[in-house]
């Protein structure tokens, strides 16, 4: 469980982990702070921020040199193995430990561990891939899985953990900027881009759109001048939130459709009302493991609240487009014509299995329970094409620490909260505390800092005032806090935009800050 505490951001996911554990499966976390599900953990690898890569090339280099690595999977079902090898002949464990702060023979065994394994998978979130070199970071784990033939077998694999419930059904449906539904590639598959202008009668381009990190890029440059944010809160979510806050209030045109007023929703110059959530729509949800499961309505809206199918062929109709009363099944059966991988599971299906995995290519298929297994057939024309070894350099975090902003700030979820706090920001609980900044007790000790004392938390782009609280979690040197409170905490004022080009995600893992104490009479700063 590497970059991942499924313990606070994955509850459900995290009991069938402990029945796995309790059925003796050996769990290692990977993470800087001693969270929640390391403490579940037989190896817990208390690893320096932004330095994945540098742990992922040290346990392979020693798989390599143990002769642990599956040299008949290799050959047969991946490609670049040699470049890849080469990448990673000096990442020595003395090396490794020196770069990562993890100890050479605890890398030694977890490398062992894992290519030993008759069955092993690796599990990660945000702290992979919210990083300037996000994507590098899953590349390197899926070397590992590639190297020990972890991949494409019941009970082996790489799974990224979704962090809202259809994240993963969203990029189906195409909400991706470079795929159509079905992820299909809008530049590289002309035959599914020629289906889709058929079905749509339009000639879609072949060029990949913006993702979110290039819109904002976009607004700054004057190309980007409206937005139609529907279910999303970049006001509160976004990396330098404050600059990412001028940038939304200064656009032409801001419609938000949602089922709260965000903090978005109140600069917005149009609001529509939805009604989204699970309780109160028809249609599908698609989890982590790919299953599409239906979902049925129970509730109806509040006030004048709309359903989003219904609020989106409104505004087409408006300009020239009558799509009819749509339904979820409609646009589900439009679907399942135009995506192969979804072909399969029509409405009835969904209904009496109670849910199926894509890929699912007729009406006869089972679903598809785990990926990639055509690597193991022997059957070249099976395997259609080797899975590449990526060659992925160590890259340290691009917010320096220095004399001035000695202290890495690393940010997170906590079990009792979600998200922006949108949804759960309005009750209380005797088992919920406030937003707060954690500290070691050594860097609390070094600020003269006592539990709940206010502090202020200074960035290269902006402060804020939290409580201090102490965490036996942290190391020295390292802090933590979360989005969850932005009405209290605008965390988000701290953390920097500097964003993985390859899939725009923000670094917010790894913000450099200093820690002052207010006393009344100016702060005194922590070395």
């Amino acid at each position: 469980m590497w970059g991942s505490n499924a313990r606070a951001a994955h509850p459900i996911f995290f009991h069938h982990v402990l029945r796995g554990i309790e059925n003796g499966t050996g769990l290692i976390v990977v993470d800087p702070r001693h969270t929640e599900s390391a403490s579940f953990a037989d190896l817990w690898l208390g690893i320096d921020v932004g330095t994945d890569i540098a742990l992922s090339n040290t346990i392979a280099r020693e798989i390599i040199a143990s002769d642990l690595h599956d040299r008949v999977f290799i050959e047969r079902a991946t490609e670049n193995f040699e470049a890849y090898a080469e990448s990673v002949a000096d990442w020595t464990l003395e090396r490794g430990a020196a770069v990562t702060g993890i100890p050479a023979d605890v890398i030694r065994e977890v490398a062992q561990r894992y290519a030993t394994a008759d069955r092993a998978m690796i599990c990660w979130t945000l702290g992979i891939t919210e990083h300037h070199n996000g994507t590098d970071n899953v590349l390197a784990l899926i070397n590992l899985a590639l190297l020990t033939g972890h991949v494409g077998r019941y009970g082996s694999g790489l799974n990224p953990l979704r962090g809202q419930n259809n994240v993963q059904g969203g990029g189906d449906m195409g909400a991706i900027p470079n795929k159509l539904p079905g992820f299909q590639d809008i530049i590289r598959d002309n035959e599914a881009r020629a289906r889709f202008n058929t079905a749509w009668d339009t000639e879609i381009m072949p060029r990949y759109g913006w993702h979110l990190s290039e819109m904002f890029h976009a607004m700054e440059e004057g190309e980007l001048t409206s937005i139609y944010c529907i279910g999303e809160n970049p006001v509160s979510s976004e990396a330098d939130s404050q600059h990412a806050t001028k940038l939304l209030e200064n656009l032409d045109t801001l419609i938000v459709q949602d089922i709260f007023m965000t903090k978005t929703a109140e600069i917005a110059d149009v609001v529509l009302p939805a009604s989204n959530s699970a309780f109160e729509s028809d249609g599908t949800v698609t989890n982590s493991e790919r299953r599409v499961q239906r979902v049925r309505k129970a509730l109806d809206p509040p006030g004048e609240a709309k359903d989003d199918i219904w609020i989106i062929a409104q505004l087409a109709k408006r300009l020239g487009y009558d799509w009819g009363d749509l339904t979820p099944r409609e646009a589900w059966d439009e679907l399942r014509s135009l995506s192969p991988m979804h072909q399969g599971m029509t409405w009835e299906r969904l209904d009496q299995m109670g849910g199926a995995q894509w890929p699912c290519w007729d009406v006869d298929h089972p679903g598809t329970q785990y990926l990639h297994a055509r690597l193991w057939s022997e059957n070249p024309d099976e395997r259609l094409r080797p899975a590449p070894f990526s060659v992925v350099a160590d890259d340290p975090p691009v917010d320096e620490l220095t004399e001035q902003y000695p202290i890495r700030l690393t940010t997170g979820r906590r079990l009792d909260s979600y998200n922006t706090g949108v949804q759960t920001g309005g009750y209380t609980s005797p088992l919920r505390r406030p937003e707060s900044i954690e500290l070691s007790e050594e860097d609390a000790d070094a600020l003269g800092l006592a539990e709940g004392e206010q502090a202020l938390v200074s960035s290269r782009r902006g402060e804020v005032i939290a409580p201090v609280h102490l965490s036996t979690a942290l190391r020295p040197g390292l802090a933590f806090m979360t989005m969850h409170f932005p009405d209290e905490v605008e965390t988000n004022r701290l953390t920097i935009d500097a964003t993985d080009p390859k899939s725009g995600t923000a670094e917010f893992k790894a913000t450099a800050i200093r820690v002052e104490k207010l006393n009344g009479q100016g702060a005194e700063v922590a070395s």
